[in-house]
């Protein structure tokens, strides 16, 4: 049944979406909390936390006995057993996640990769994943559908993976045939922007109006950008693509890719697992590698990346004035390094106007951020109207 706007039955699925989202978003609230903060009567927010109870989208807990003169208030909380799944292929990994309507992970499964994955392939492994789920540590849990962070070109339009360039995709219809391969509703989307929405929502950049999000990943850089409190996507979907750019280089002997090398060409993970002398590894152990040696090598091949991305990042800072920039993957690494000195070289090379409030920092979110981002796409259709997409064998919510 689609939303009919300006009804009294409109009225009450915006609601409901309302007080789901915050429960979703903010954590347990009690009904005390929900009232003051959507501006509804007492009796009107009872009557939707108990719709949202009875479709299994919500659970009350037990009063709170503090902060509050009078009768408790119930706490309200999002539903731990309806889930979605987040996807995100790599090309030394692909990771599959299960998470809750309460945003805890309950599960994860990284799949490591001896080469490139195939979009078929990387539809079969996750398919598979889901299946043995299903039967499994999922068995008592409802599945809203599938989220994918992907590290390529994703048109907004229709989904379609126009360009992986680290994984050799072209044209891939990656969402349409995991959807078709699972019978779940899929969405797709840029990994780095996925990472900027899971930090502007719940991580550094949470309450903040205009950001930059910049990733590292074994994919390369990319980046996600929130400006006046919106994600920015552009024209087609292919927005924040900054490890793209070719930042000058001020010290020749800094140069590694050639005189059209990109900043993803120069600062690079790679380069960072090489000098360290790893073959493969997920994001912790590289930072940790890093952090714990004390190799001469080590040491300036993260201050030639530092120098190189302090120059594309003022160059972002100019053109877009954000008041934070957030750095996650190997650049947080970078970032934790020596914060003061990235600080200041991006201060150095940017316009002062541009650069007087402004605030580097490392994702909140770690590793989980793009899946996280991914999830909440999974989850918007059920956010946006809880009783017009409820997941299969859920109850009638009437």
């Amino acid at each position: 049944m689609a939303r009919a706007e300006g009804t009294v039955e409109g009225v009450r699925r915006a609601n409901l979406s309302r007080v789901l989202r915050l429960v979703h978003e903010d954590g347990p609230l009690s009904r005390a909390a929900l009232t003051e903060t959507t501006g509804l009567n007492r009796s009107t927010v009872g009557a939707l936390v108990a719709d949202l109870v009875s479709a299994g989208l919500a659970t009350e807990g037990a009063p709170e006995m503090h902060r509050r003169v009078g009768r408790p208030s119930p706490s309200v909380a999002a539903a731990a057993d309806v889930v979605a799944i987040a996807v995100n292929p790599e090309v030394d990994a692909l990771t599959v996640a299960a998470i809750g309507l309460d945003r805890a992970i309950v599960c994860r499964e990284r799949i490591e990769l001896a080469g490139l994955l195939t979009p078929h392939e990387a539809t079969a492994l996750t398919a598979e994943v889901i299946e043995r789920w299903r039967t499994g540590v999922l068995a008592s849990h409802r599945i809203v559908g599938i989220g994918i962070a992907v590290p390529g070109l994703v048109r907004s339009a229709d989904g379609l993976v126009r360009r992986a360039p680290h994984l050799d995709w072209t044209d891939a219809p990656l969402r349409d045939d995991l959807a078709q391969a699972t019978g779940l509703p899929t969405a797709i989307d840029n990994d780095a922007t996925l990472g900027a929405l899971a930090e502007s929502r719940y991580g550094a950049g949470r309450g903040v109006a205009d950001l930059i999000y910049v990733n590292g990943g074994a994919s390369g850089i990319g980046g996600g950008l929130v400006i006046g409190g919106h994600l920015v996507r552009g024209a087609g979907g292919y927005a924040g693509e900054l490890g793209q750019n070719r930042p000058g280089i001020a010290q020749p002997a800094d140069r590694r890719s050639g005189a059209q090398g990109t900043l993803e060409d120069e600062v690079s993970r790679s380069r960072l697992l090489a000098v360290v002398g790893l073959h493969s590894a997920d994001e912790p152990t590289l930072e940790e590698a890093i952090r714990t040696s004390g190799s001469v090598e080590v040491a300036a091949e993260v201050e030639r990346q530092r120098r190189i991305l302090a120059t594309a990042l003022a160059n972002a800072v100019n053109v877009l004035n954000p008041s934070t920039v957030i750095l996650g993957g190997f650049l947080a690494t970078i970032l934790d390094q020596d914060a003061e000195a990235l600080q200041s070289a991006v201060r150095e090379q940017a316009m002062a106007m541009n650069v007087e409030d402004l605030h580097l920092r490392a994702a909140d979110l770690g590793p989980d951020r793009l899946l996280v981002g991914a999830a909440e796409i999974a989850f918007d259709a059920l956010l946006t109207d809880p009783l017009d997409t409820l997941p299969d064998a859920l109850p009638d919510a009437g």
